[in-house]
């Protein structure tokens, strides 16, 4: 459209003084940001056959200013071909590159069981946008026969990166959560394991929660979004604790009891949730969901959950990964179960 309007102009133009040939080189350049190189390359020489035409119906074919114009049509057209190509290459280079980390973040996720003692588990991670690399967000779930424990955590940073500390900082709660009597311990022990392998600007927040004894739920906040309490008649309160500092950073960490009663729910999320905005900037009342979240069983609810997320969010893309956990204390309890591969998960991830 561009070319087809700048010959009409050129053509429509009376003063044989006046030649906007050398304006043709704007269709290859607008091309080459948004096409390919072939078709770019189709864009100019369509606009190089324009300049040669504007030679002819101008008369001044035979002019020396007129082959500098070709000339410069000629090699802006081929600059935007190299650029279009450039720009394609990379994009491919870094679809593998998101790819790959998804990959590795899948991975690196464990599967939960559906229910564990007096508790109804639902989790869920979600990519952020295409054109944003993967983040290192996690969650995980340590059940045996001593113990029922929930980690969830957003390590700071993106990329392959994040995506390994995030297996570290999962590895780091399987072995505490295993030997550690103390909900207080095990995220000091995480914090010790983790701080080597962490530089100066890498952290990862996370909320470590203890179910074992329903009636007496325990909650350590080392620098995480607190997580939302849903009542069945639809109320709801964040569990808003002193929160101490992220993994990594901390060397002690307080647990804090809270009451949780059959029918209650309680959703664990990274902050990719909570900053969730819309078109005029206003972030999202996780507590106006309360009635979606309440409702039917854990899956559906956090499918529900998401829906709405994606609803407040701009253009219905998240603008950073999100990872959720939605737990229900049950009046049913359930016998302890070792989850299948178990044993090699624990030993697969790296150190």
């Amino acid at each position: 459209m561009t070319l087809l309007v700048l010959v009409l102009l050129d053509i429509a133009t009376l003063d044989a003084t006046i030649a906007l040939s050398p304006l043709f080189a704007l269709a290859p350049l607008i091309a080459c940001a948004v096409l390919p190189s072939t078709p770019t390359a189709a864009f100019a020489a369509a606009a190089f056959a324009a300049a040669v035409g504007s030679g002819v119906w101008n008369g001044s074919s035979d002019t020396p200013q007129h082959l500098v114009r070709l000339l410069d049509v000629a090699l802006i057209g081929a600059a935007a071909v190299v650029v279009a190509e450039v720009r394609v290459r990379r994009e491919r280079q870094v679809g593998r590159l998101t790819t790959l980390a998804e990959v590795a973040q899948k991975a690196v996720l464990p599967v939960l069981p559906a229910h564990a003692r007096r508790t109804d588990i639902a989790v869920r991670y979600e990519s952020a946008a295409e054109d944003t690399v993967i983040g290192g967000d996690l969650y995980d779930c340590y059940h045996s026969r001593s113990h029922t424990r929930f980690l969830i955590g957003d390590v700071r940073g993106k990329g392959i990166g994040a995506v390994e500390q995030a297996a570290r900082v999962i590895r780091a709660f399987r072995q505490a959560a295993a030997i550690q009597p103390d909900l207080n311990a095990v995220a000091e022990d995480m914090s010790g394991y983790l701080s080597p392998f962490f530089d100066e600007e890498e952290f990862v927040t996370a909320l470590v929660l203890d179910t074992t004894d329903a009636a007496r739920p325990l909650l350590v906040n080392a620098g995480h979004p607190p997580p939302l309490l849903i009542h069945p008649d639809r109320t709801c309160e964040f569990l808003d604790t002193d929160a101490d500092l992220p993994l990594g950073l901390g060397e002690r960490y307080s647990s804090h009891e809270f009451e949780w009663r059959p029918g209650d729910r309680l959703l664990l999320y990274t902050d990719g949730v909570s900053e969730a905005r819309n078109t005029s900037g206003a972030f999202l009342d996780l507590r106006e969901l309360a009635p979606l979240i309440v409702a039917g069983p854990v899956e559906a609810a956090l499918d529900r959950l998401l829906a709405a997320v994606r609803a407040h969010a701009v253009r219905g893309e998240f603008s950073d990964d999100v990872a959720v956990m939605l737990l229900e204390h049950t009046a049913a309890g359930q016998e302890y179960r070792p989850l299948a591969g178990e044993h090699d998960w624990r030993t697969s991830l790296p150190r």
